[in-house]
């Protein structure tokens, strides 16, 4: 049996990357830190951080065109990914990234800057079937009711 699930929780650190690819799909590259607060041996408290390329595709890279900006934080689920390449000087080149199956928006509403025409739906999660973010549903009232309508006539209809 083999497991490759990757779950992070971080900030992007700058707006995505969106390509449209022929055919109409399209590709989101996010940069997503996860950092650490631990104290070392002093006592002295210390940060790691960790960079993490985040590869969505289609209905997720349309999230990340819509609504993820730099400083949002977001939760990927989705698995590790390492690939190769010669480049322009015929060296071998090594990436790893994330190949993101779900993404969550997180944070409060401002802290994802999409843009304004387009509601955020906070939090929501875009990945698996894909939920498509909700229309705004129209306002239900509730009718007013007049006070001098209402009678008590002592006669209850509950069972005790």
């Amino acid at each position: 049996m083999a497991l490759n699930k990757v779950l992070l929780i971080g900030n992007v650190g700058k707006d995505p990357e969106i390509r449209h690819l022929q055919g109409g799909a399209s590709v989101a590259t996010i940069t997503l830190a996860t950092s650490e607060r631990y104290k070392d041996r002093n006592g002295e408290s210390r940060e790691l951080t960790e960079w993490h390329t985040i590869i969505a595709w289609r209905q997720l890279a349309d999230l990340a065109e819509n609504y993820i900006r730099k400083g949002s934080q977001i939760f990927v689920e989705g698995r590790i990914r390492s690939r190769s390449w010669d480049d322009q000087n015929g060296q071998k080149r090594y990436v790893t990234e994330i190949q993101a199956d779900s993404i969550q928006l997180l944070g409060k509403r401002g802290d994802n800057a999409g843009t304004p025409a387009q509601p955020q739906p906070q939090p929501q999660n875009y990945g698996g079937g894909y939920n498509a973010p909700a229309q705004p549903q129209p306002q239900q009232t509730t009718p007013m009711v007049n006070p001098a309508d209402l009678t008590d006539d002592g006669s209850d209809d509950l069972p005790f």
